[in-house]
């Protein structure tokens, strides 16, 4: 397998229809995953929980990764996530990520920031929202 990315996995996560949830999250990320999130620690089944509650509020996105780096199993991005909901009202979070990649190129760790760019109070923990 090679190694994943934020984009790749968001995609797969959010708006790939030809794959169930659980193949996405198993396609990009160790039985052992673990998120931090604005300061907040999910394990694997909570993650599921939290992208399966996105499915249900998210019409469309759009990944833009404007800085990317891979360092032998280190890697750390920003980008910034475009959302449509499916009330019809959207939402830009900017992500600083940091994370740690299994061997066989999924991620294992990630820890990062989220920063509400435009949407409502109520959007500042979509990033961490089940």
């Amino acid at each position: 397998m090679s190694r994943t990315g934020i984009k790749a996995a968001l995609t797969d996560l959010l708006l790939n229809d030809a794959i169930t949830l659980e193949e996405a999250v198993d396609r990009h990320f160790t039985p052992e995953y673990r998120q931090r999130t604005d300061g907040e620690w999910a394990d694997r089944a909570e993650f599921v929980e939290h992208i399966s509650h996105l499915r249900t509020l998210v019409a469309d996105a759009r990944v833009d990764v404007h800085e990317e780096l891979y360092d032998g199993g280190k890697y750390a991005d920003r980008h910034t996530c475009h959302i449509t909901k499916k009330d019809g009202s959207t939402v830009t979070m900017e992500v600083y990520v940091f994370a740690d990649l299994a061997p066989d190129g999924r991620f294992n760790r990630i820890e990062e920031t989220t920063l509400l760019l435009k949407g409502s109070d109520d959007d500042r923990n979509l990033g961490s929202a089940r």
